[in-house]
């Protein structure tokens, strides 16, 4: 009997999706196509966020099939909608002739164009991590919302399914009109191997280069320094709270990094490091005892979860999508109000005031929780779903 067919649709190769395109192909019950829309130019993308040209350094187009698509866009990217303009992207599908198609992301002239197309022609499945957390509050945002909730409602009525992510992502699929039936988790992931490999000693070399001896407590923020994620509200917090033998890493680049480093000047204690690619993330999580994200807007946070792999207490904010799913208060570390500085200076003071040996036991408490969201997880459902087609 042949295998199923599935189409994927996504902007170009993400270190996230990338891995689960690869394990699909690997472990053989489906057959998989991904058609890349962006084109081959998003292989040299620049970052605006980071400030610089990303070229990771894992391997992102090996072990599954895939393609490359024209994007005749003139101003081709995945920042606007008419950034992915691709001419053939519907007559390429077809003659890949899949028994589903599955889209990342609808936000694109191409992407919206193909689910209109193949609606009641065959399954179309979606995957996106939205939430409801921002959710407006004034008047005028309020009516912009309406607006909104009409326009989203017919977006998701092209749709047959979705994979949610997690609790926040569920709930706005619910709100934007899709139905219990139509919706299969497929839990947000990393590369868990990957992380949780043992690299120990390069940490412990790390942590000596900071100049930290075993009981310090070095805290971690690891991404884009840039507004949203809020980076000044942890060095303000941390600064005041003066407690020795703790420490404050900042690894990564942004439009924020010299006003922080300046505000920093006098503190021996906070230390900043350029962006590290994937090869090297892994041992600056290592190294930490506690990770924060701070951020004022986040659908979900895969930093958190690359944290608690490698199996470290984490500090989040309460508008970060993945909080309610992977952050027990008190166990494996603590969630505070969104930009308020006494609760992220209470809770991280109150974090920082134990032991190492306490945010381990966090950090044991993180490895069991982060356990069953995997990449793994993630093939199943998808493979469960293919498997129904009759």
């Amino acid at each position: 009997m042949p295998l199923k067919k599935l189409a994927i649709i996504s902007t170009h190769p993400i270190q996230y999706y990338a891995p689960v395109f690869r394990l699909l192909s690997e472990r053989g019950k489906v057959e998989i196509k991904v058609f890349y829309t962006w084109g081959e130019g998003s292989l040299k993308k620049h970052d605006p966020g980071f400030g610089k040209t990303i070229e990771w350094d894992i391997p992102l187009l090996e072990g599954y099939n895939y393609e490359f698509l024209t994007n005749t866009s003139a101003e081709p990217g995945s920042h606007h909608f008419k950034g992915i303009k691709n001419p053939d992207l519907i007559s390429k599908v077809k003659s890949f002739n899949p028994d589903a198609i599955l889209v990342y992301g609808w936000a694109y002239q191409s992407h919206l164009k193909l689910m209109r197309h193949f609606k009641g022609k065959i399954p179309v499945w979606f995957r996106g991590d939205s939430t409801l957390l921002n959710f407006p509050r004034g008047y005028i945002e309020k009516a912009k919302a309406i607006i909104k909730k009409i326009f989203l409602k017919w977006v998701y009525q092209h749709i047959d399914k979705a994979f949610f992510v997690g609790s926040n992502n569920k709930a706005y699929f619910l709100k934007y009109g899709l139905t219990e039936h139509q919706l299969v988790f497929a839990p947000h992931a990393i590369d868990n191997n990957r992380f949780q490999k043992d690299r120990s000693e390069e940490a412990l070399n790390f942590r000596q280069e900071l100049k930290l001896i075993d009981t310090d407590i070095l805290i971690l923020f690891a991404g884009k320094l840039d507004n949203n994620k809020n980076p000044f509200l942890l060095l303000k917090a941390f600064i005041d709270l003066k407690i020795s033998g703790a420490y404050l890493l900042f690894t990564g680049n942004g439009i924020l990094k010299k006003d922080l480093e300046l505000k920093a000047l006098a503190q021996p204690n906070i230390h900043f490091c350029d962006f590290q690619n994937q090869s090297i993330l892994p041992v600056h999580y290592q190294a930490c005892d506690l990770f924060c994200l701070p951020s004022l807007s986040e659908t979900w946070g895969l930093a958190v979860n690359e944290a608690m792999t490698c199996g470290k207490a984490v500090l989040v904010s309460d508008k970060v999508g993945c909080a309610i799913d992977l952050v027990k208060q008190n166990l494996n570390g603590a969630i505070f109000k969104s930009n308020s500085y006494i609760d992220i200076h209470q809770k991280l003071g109150d974090l920082i005031k134990k032991k190492r040996t306490d945010l381990q036991l966090m950090g044991q408490a993180s490895l069991h929780i982060i356990q069953d969201w995997t990449f793994q997880n993630q093939v199943k459902a998808i493979e469960n779903c293919l498997s129904k087609i009759a």
